[in-house]
């Protein structure tokens, strides 16, 4: 078999005007365009041992077990890739169900379709089920594991974080568009004039100077520590010299953290000895030429999110850590941890799973243990220094129970440091206590919080922490689109462009008229630069018709659920395969000549 073509739409396309993530193959199954899987020995039963999670698969039968009939009965092998590719997205934790597979004008040739929810991830899955399939003809073994691994490993690198993507999906539901504008987690909400841009959890009303106060941690708590607000006592060290002096002053145990650092890295916890700060000052200098050494504060950590300066919610959290059994090994105990179904690779489910790294290796060398340590029974051994949900930690939901007088000060603190969105690490044993009563501390105010902790905590019920953020961007009432008109077809596509400019011009408009190609059929609409314009009040543009057929035309907004194609010369609808056009200006793939049409799952 042999791909010809692979390409992904972006919008209402040729192949649905409703779903518009689509991984479209061409796919040329050679010879076995007269073996379908009824006359390749064992082909039913290898496939149904390798994936046998795929007998939830309806197919046009409209039942459980649908596609094994079909594969039973025989079908073609486009068919079967098209399902295979669509299970092991699922498998990989994507999952999708949609696909259609049609044959072309020329034998043995199929147009196979499917839906992918991460694009790099549905690019990956149509070649690998397209190896999977020759593995099953053939009858050699395929292991799926490494697939499935690749898999998540490209969702991680290419989708946007729990908190960026719960922000966005946010604006999604109110209708506000958005543009993707890097590969990180640089996004556009709204187009033109109304625009606003988020990075995580950093807004365009997001103070700068409020930033920096917050990455300085020593500038931070001289700052709250003159507004009375209780800190750690603590000093700057660059040196072992001003590191023994330091101690001299804070004392035993300590925490040593680097000036600049976030999300825990270089920092150590629980410092007994001058040994251990010796190591750990030096860890810290790998993220920032300056460390704080401040009095350990012992009790639970306590994280506070305050948005728009308004307290939203509270989470007590708990690093990654094992309680021994009197049996089992470090390593064992944590390998016990990670079989909790609610732990996943990165960011795929409500946990993460514990790796014992570099960081946990060195955590446990200070305390005099190893991976092959066997704690006594009872006995908490923890396996990071922070309390992060992405090394693997914990955290339970304590809106409800947090002090009032916590509340003031949290809302306090973020209008003395200036942050629209910030988080504010507090260590105490009760946060039903008023701070000042408990001796508890403000440890850290955080710039970009993570907003994980809050939409899906360990315990508790979770919060819809993006919808404030959504609020303060855009409050009720306030646009965020500008009048777009999108012209194809054969002719006269400039010169209706061109004619619409009046009409716009009375109105006050600054769009302008944009006489270049538009390049549709290497950019959809939805990721057109011209979107991104701070300036811009409308859009006139035209594209060429291809550009529909190769990409989509990426009207990704409500109300635009129709994709036409209209004055197509009769030597234009052969292109890529394309014969016809319906009622409605929907294509028919493939005409009279396709053979299967259907909803996968």
């Amino acid at each position: 078999m042999r791909i010809l073509e692979l390409k992904a739409m972006r919008g209402p396309n040729y192949w649905s005007v409703k779903r518009h993530n689509l991984i479209v193959m061409r796919l040329d199954i050679e010879g076995l365009e007269e073996k379908p899987t009824d006359k390749i020995p064992g082909f039913y039963e290898r496939i149904t041992t390798l994936l046998p999670t795929m007998v939830s698969h309806r197919c046009s039968e409209d039942h459980e077990g649908g596609f094994w009939e079909r594969v039973k009965r025989g079908t073609w092998m486009g068919h079967v890739i098209e399902h295979i590719a669509l299970e092991i997205q699922t498998l990989a934790g994507m999952e999708t169900g949609f696909g259609r597979t049609r044959s072309t004008r020329d034998e043995g040739v199929y147009n196979v379709v499917f839906s992918y929810i991460e694009e790099p991830v549905g690019m990956y899955a149509a070649k690998a089920a397209v190896r999977i399939a020759e593995a099953l003809i053939s009858g050699e073994k395929y292991d799926l594991q490494d697939d499935i691994q690749k898999m998540r490993e490209l969702r991680e690198e290419s989708r946007l974080g729990p908190s960026t993507g719960s922000i966005v999906h946010e604006a999604v539901s109110r209708g506000i568009p958005y543009l993707r504008l890097n590969g990180q987690s640089l996004v556009q909400l709204g187009h033109g004039i109304h625009q606003k841009r988020i990075r995580a959890t950093i807004t365009s009303k997001t103070s700068n100077i409020g930033v920096e106060i917050a990455c300085d941690k020593e500038e931070t708590k001289q700052l709250l520590e003159s507004y009375e607000i209780p800190v750690p006592k603590g000093r700057v060290v660059r040196t072992e010299e001003g590191l023994e002096a330091a101690l001299d002053s804070v004392g035993f145990p300590c925490v040593i953290k680097p000036i600049g650092g976030n999300h825990g890295r270089g920092a150590t916890i629980g410092i007994k000895t001058l040994e251990e700060a010796k190591v750990a000052l030096a860890k810290a200098k790998e993220i920032s030429r300056s460390a704080i050494v401040e009095r350990y504060i012992t009790g639970l950590d306590h994280r506070l999110l305050v948005i728009n300066h308004r307290f939203i919610c509270a989470a007590k959290r708990t690093p990654a850590c094992v309680v021994g059994d009197g049996k089992s090994t470090i390593a064992q105990l944590a390998a016990e941890v990670n079989k909790d179904p609610r732990r996943g690779f990165g960011h795929e489910n409500v946990l993460t799973r514990i790796d014992i790294d570099d960081h946990t290796l060195k955590l446990l060398g200070l305390k005099g243990l190893s991976p092959e340590s066997v704690p006594a029974k009872g006995e908490t051994v923890y396996l990071k220094a922070t309390a992060n949900l992405s090394t693997g930690g914990t955290a339970d939901d304590v809106t409800e129970v947090v002090h009032p007088f916590n509340v003031f000060l949290a809302e306090r603190i973020s209008r003395i440091i200036d942050l629209d969105i910030c988080g504010i690490d507090i260590m105490t044993d009760d946060i039903s206590l008023p701070l000042n009563e408990s001796g508890g501390a403000v440890l850290e105010v955080n710039a970009a919080p993570g907003f994980r902790m809050h939409l899906d905590p360990t315990g508790g019920i979770g919060k819809n922490v993006a919808e404030p953020v959504v609020d303060m961007l855009f409050p009720p009432g306030t646009p965020s689109r500008i009048p777009i008109i999108a012209i194809t077809g054969t002719n006269g596509k400039t010169t209706t462009t061109r004619l619409d400019q009046p009409p716009h011009a009375q109105r006050g408009l600054q769009g302008g008229h944009d006489v270049q190609r538009w390049r549709v059929h290497h950019e959809p609409l939805a990721d057109d630069r011209r979107l991104h314009r701070p300036g811009q009040c409308a859009i006139r543009a035209e594209g060429a018709r291809g550009g529909h057929g190769r990409a989509g035309n990426g009207a990704r907004w409500p109300g635009a659920q129709r994709s036409r194609l209209r004055a197509l010369r009769c030597g234009h609808r052969h292109q890529r395969g394309r014969r016809s056009l319906g009622a409605e200006g929907h294509p028919h793939p493939g005409g009279s000549g396709a053979r299967e049409e259907h909803r996968a799952a």
